[in-house]
């Protein structure tokens, strides 16, 4: 896929089954999000793949976590299921180091970008997913879980693998006038 119109026709796909990513497809995948913007080359970003049993080990975190928030049974439920929305999640974590010419942000930045190359990755190399945030990059059995330190970050969870659903070859582009002055 050209690179081109795959920026201008990305699209995230929420509905995802096996197989998933791979082996050289997969590194590629992890090469690309190594690519991101890096100010000062400090790597700033951590990425933790959860497959196979792993789905259910991240289950298990989820319901630890719903169950600390006093969740109902159907919060608690939901939190259960979220991991085995897609055959492989890449948790990505801004791992942020005390820098005077890279501030906290900038870093947390980069591990953003990098959520973005993988999943275009993975789009040019015929899978997709979507990238997914919310209360659990913050709660405190989550970011145990996957290692964080106080500055660090959870910036998401990319789900990966093959859509069910066929997207559209391409999307209504926005009116560039809504968002963009010159200066």
């Amino acid at each position: 896929m050209e690179a081109l119109e795959l920026l201008l026709n990305r699209r995230s796909a929420s509905r995802l089954t096996t197989p998933a990513p791979t082996g050289a497809i997969l590194e590629n995948i992890l090469r690309a999000g190594m690519r991101a913007p890096d100010h000062g080359a400090l790597q700033p970003w951590r990425f933790s793949i959860i497959q196979s049993e792993g789905l259910g080990r991240f289950s298990e975190v989820l319901v630890r976590a719903a169950q600390q928030d006093n969740m109902d049974d159907a919060g608690v439920e939901k939190a259960r299921q979220a991991p085995f929305r897609a055959p492989l999640i890449i948790t990505v974590v801004a791992h942020c180091e005390d820098n005077p010419k890279v501030p906290h942000w900038e870093q947390v930045v980069s591990a953003g970008c990098a959520v973005h190359a993988m999943q275009m990755a993975a789009q040019a190399q015929g899978f997709n997913g979507i990238w997914r945030s919310g209360a659990w990059t913050h709660h405190p059995v989550v970011r145990e879980a996957f290692g964080c330190r106080a500055q660090d970050e959870i910036v998401g969870f990319l789900y990966l693998g093959t859509p069910l659903l066929k997207a559209p070859a391409s999307v209504t582009p926005p009116n560039t006038e809504t968002f963009v002055s010159y200066f």
